[in-house]
């Protein structure tokens, strides 16, 4: 069985790589793998198949590199790693902030609202009884600052549009799903690309939001009813299925899709999935899929 690993770094990082493919090849070969062909897919990535270990193995003989360089490095079957699918998380996935905090900051409860935010990713409290308790300290806030939070909160991650752009281009379904809102996830899936986007709805009424979401609240096992939903409809099987996502809520939909991603994620969301991107922007993905530089689509 022919495996790869992908070996990645961020973009303040590349000259480093050089040194990380040749440490990885000769661990791997240390450990008893016969190691083919390596080739670069970027200038912050770089492909190494092997044979003759199993990828607990591959992955203990890296700790060391990776313990000692800011690489990320996932090990996976070569022939597995094409998809069909990609749903992907937006707070603090595809963008760079949580929608919730900095619609708080508009009403003065950011730091309050922004630490049940964090208890809830770190998969500490009930997502549910979280999200309602957050809304509610919301009431009574113009529906026009959702309007403002975008505009001037909402920056996108890097290598988000090319990660969905580039995705598309290889006939891939994107689907963005956020435990957030459709105000934001709309906007977001319109500007980076995605076909389709599913969150909750906020209650606005007299141009004020009411305190309320309107039911049912879309949540972790509601990503993970929309990737069972999109896999049965487009006849996709798990194994051709990419998800990203950082938080807790994000757990669900991670390890039911073939490759499940967390980036800059929490410990419980990190530990959780196949694969952890540490130091790689979203490009990484791309990466991961053995989807080459001279591919993506910007």
């Amino acid at each position: 069985m022919t495996l790869v690993a992908t070996l990645l770094v961020g973009a303040d990082h590349s000259h480093s790589l050089t040194r990380a493919v040749s440490e990885a090849r000769a661990a791997l070969a240390a450990a008893g793998g016969l190691v083919g062909q390596t080739r670069p897919l970027g200038p912050t990535a770089t492909a190494i198949r092997f044979e003759g270990l199993d990828a607990a193995s591959a992955y203990r003989s890296l700790d060391r590199l990776t313990a000692a360089l800011p690489l990320d490095v996932h090990v996976q079957k070569a022939d597995q790693r094409p998809k069909r699918l990609f749903l992907a998380d937006m707070d603090s996935t595809m963008i760079t902030v949580e929608c919730i905090d900095e619609i708080a900051d508009m009403v003065g409860v950011k730091d309050q609202v922004a630490r049940i935010t964090e208890a809830a990713m770190q998969g500490e409290l009930d997502f549910e009884g979280a999200l309602v308790e957050r809304v509610a300290l919301l009431k009574g806030l113009k529906a026009a600052a959702l309007d403002r939070t975008y505009d001037q909160r909402i920056t996108f991650t890097p290598g988000a549009r090319t990660l969905v752009q580039t995705l598309a281009a290889q006939g891939v379904h994107t689907v963005l799903v956020s435990g957030g809102f459709t105000f934001f996830t709309e906007r977001v899936a319109a500007a980076l690309g995605f076909d389709d986007n599913y969150a909750n709805r906020l209650e606005i009424s007299d141009g004020r939001l009411t305190g309320q979401v309107i039911p049912p609240v879309f949540g972790p096992q509601s990503k993970l009813a929309t990737l069972e939903a999109v896999m049965a409809d487009r006849s996709i099987p798990p194994e051709a299925v990419l998800a990203v996502g950082d938080g807790a809520n994000d757990i669900p939909m991670l390890t039911r899709a073939g490759l499940g991603v967390a980036y800059h994620a929490k410990a419980k969301a990190r530990a959780a999935a196949d694969a952890a991107l540490d130091h790689a922007d979203l490009t990484g993905l791309l990466y991961l899929l053995g989807i080459p530089h001279d591919q993506f689509v910007s």
